[in-house]
């Protein structure tokens, strides 16, 4: 099809692997990176209403099939990256990486430390409600910008996004371009050790040096209705896939690291059929040793490859 005329860059049938974590995936149809907003809305209200549409952040949590992804992929990039605090308020493009602005924040006495070792950037932990140490993104946001699939630019206050436990209401083709948050205060020595702390135990615990996506799965319990503190998740998904007997589990070249069973690790040459496959066979195993089913926190996106 003819696309319309971008200032930004458009790349017909490209390749997503090297822009996931994971490194596997084919081509999308499109992958479009918008110069700024309005070169966004422009392309929106102007590329045809039955052609879907894909926003993707860093790829930090995401399988794209072998065989690509029938849609356009909105990566957006340097135009949306900025960092601003001011009065109390965060403001934070939809490109900026979660670590970064929680540096930024911590450097001026606002904490949104619970950031700092989530992998990805503002766009996607806002769709997903990111969140570790008992704080989430609900906790702190207050609205986000975002344009919607026919071109419109919006602000969407946070308490219509029904955030819940890795999830929100974001209708289908919309955009995040930047989000705005009310961190409480702190010192910012004790958030830079706070931050330097959840480093060392999130490297002590993960397998941070391999390729991974993050946590594959869901923690079970608990019946998360707004992804706060107060929700209980007090089983957690590494222990009934280790009970299931799938740590170091292997599928091709996917395998269930064996120093955090619940990380899909690619360990060389695997394609996302491989992982995917392998996914599903933790969740068969779990759910035939212990009742419960599983449920996949990375996204997986696109169709397999055609035989």
């Amino acid at each position: 099809m003819t696309y319309p005329e971008v200032r930004g860059t458009l790349t017909e049938g490209r390749d997503l692997a090297s822009l996931t974590w994971l490194r596997v995936g084919g081509p999308a149809d499109a992958l479009f990176q918008p110069a700024d907003r309005a070169d966004l809305q422009d392309f929106l209200a102007a590329l045809p209403p039955e052609v879907d549409v894909f926003p993707m952040g860093v790829g930090s949590n995401l399988i794209v099939r072998d065989g690509g992804i029938r849609a356009v992929v909105i990566r957006l990039g340097r135009g949306f990256n900025e960092i601003a605090i001011d009065d109390g308020l965060v403001h934070a493009g939809a490109a900026a990486l979660d670590a970064h602005v929680a540096r930024r924040c911590a450097g001026v006495g606002r904490d949104l430390t619970f950031l700092r070792t989530i992998p990805g950037s503002i766009g996607g932990a806002v769709r997903m409600n990111a969140g570790c140490y008992g704080a989430y993104v609900s906790d702190v946001l207050v609205e986000v910008e975002a344009v919607m699939r026919a071109g419109a630019a919006v602000t969407i206050p946070a308490a219509d996004l029904d955030l819940r436990y890795r999830s929100s209401a974001l209708p289908d083709g919309c955009v995040i371009t930047r989000a705005t948050f009310r961190p409480p205060e702190d010192d910012p020595e004790a958030l830079e050790r706070r931050m330097q702390e959840q480093l060392a135990r999130r490297d002590a615990s993960q397998p941070t040096k391999e390729r991974s996506a993050g946590s594959t799965f869901r923690n079970p319990a608990g019946h998360s209705s707004t992804g706060r503190a107060d929700d209980v998740h007090d089983l957690k998904a590494w222990k009934v896939i280790d009970d299931a007997g799938m740590r170091g589990a292997r599928h091709g070249g996917a395998v269930m690291s064996e120093k955090h069973p619940n990380f899909l690790v690619n360990d060389g040459g695997a394609t996302a059929s491989d992982l995917e496959t392998l996914g599903e066979e933790v969740r068969k195993r779990v759910f035939h040793k212990a009742g419960i089913r599983l449920e996949w926190e990375i996204r997986r996106v696109g169709e397999p490859a055609k035989p």
